[in-house]
């Protein structure tokens, strides 16, 4: 994962100090790109141990059309809880509960859990219905049927409900492109992309969907090129990502998928098998809302 360390140096080196809508502030560049050849290994950073099923779980998720955290935090996946709070907080039901508080009613509380644990129109929705249209399922269809297009594309921008959307979509735009020898590549467009929260988890799933796509139709492994817009350090992340770039690389995992599965959407998270990863301690780090 030298691309990723590579990508904090550019940024730290090359970087714009910006204030943002945090109110954290960021060091920047606009315009990055990195490829990872998937058959070389699974591109989930060694640098800090990270936490696959979160990971698995959040993309289960999205191909499940799924816009409610519910899901997610039955199964300890906390990436998504800043946002639901922070609108119960400013509701007229707040009563001073804690983080811990909320999650705990959204597991229990089915009716709390409808009204304060979905996120609006986000990835699943836009994903599995933009419109009216499954654009996962064409996708898979196209692939089949017509694999040289150059069509194959899943957009998560959807302007009409951006605002409607508790956080619009930072990886918005992914392209998969198949080669003369059947090689299934994916270029995802991320117009926003936090290098120490984001960024790494935004790799592993869109290089383990590509994986998904790649067995359902009958495909070889190409690569996952990561295209950023805005790529960015948040001020309070400065000390982790050097830490970082102290820490000596370890070789790449393996992900081993069952390979019995045939329709993406029977995936289930014991389908896939992580085998000799390798990472330096997890390294925390406050996300910016």
């Amino acid at each position: 994962m030298k691309q990723y360390l590579d990508l904090i140096d550019h940024v730290l080196n090359k970087g714009d100090f910006k204030e943002d809508r945090t109110n954290t502030g960021t060091y920047s560049v606009f315009g990055y790109q990195m490829r990872f050849n998937l058959a070389e290994g699974f591109p989930l950073i060694t640098t800090k141990k990270t936490h696959l099923k979160s990971i698995i779980h959040e993309l289960l998720w999205f191909i499940k059309g799924d816009t409610n955290i519910k899901y997610l935090v039955e199964n300890n996946v906390r990436i998504w809880n800043e946002w639901p709070y922070q609108k119960y907080q400013n509701s007229l039901e707040y009563r001073n509960e804690t983080m811990a508080e909320f999650i705990d009613k959204i597991k229990n509380d089915e009716e709390f859990a409808l009204k304060y644990g979905d996120l609006g129109p986000v990835y699943g929705k836009q994903w599995r219905d933009f419109g009216g249209v499954d654009q996962l399922v064409n996708l898979i269809n196209e692939i089949n049927t017509n694999k040289h297009s150059r069509r194959l594309i899943i957009s998560a921008w959807n302007p009409p409900l951006i605002k409607d959307m508790a956080l619009p979509p930072c990886h918005c735009l992914m392209q998969f492109y198949v080669s003369d020898d059947n090689r299934l590549s994916c270029q995802l467009y991320q117009r926003s992309a936090d290098i120490f929260l984001g960024v790494p988890f935004n790799i592993a799933s869109y290089s383990l969907l590509t994986m998904m796509i790649a067995q359902v139709t009958h495909l070889e492994l190409g690569d996952f090129i990561h295209t950023l817009g805005d790529a960015h350090i948040y001020t309070n992340h400065l000390e982790q990502v050097q830490e970082q770039l102290t820490r000596t690389l370890y070789p790449l995992a393996t992900m081993k998928l069952n390979q019995n599965i045939t329709s993406i959407f029977d995936f289930t998270i014991d389908d896939f098998e992580l085998i000799n990863y390798q990472a330096h301690p997890h390294i925390a780090g406050e996300v910016a809302v």
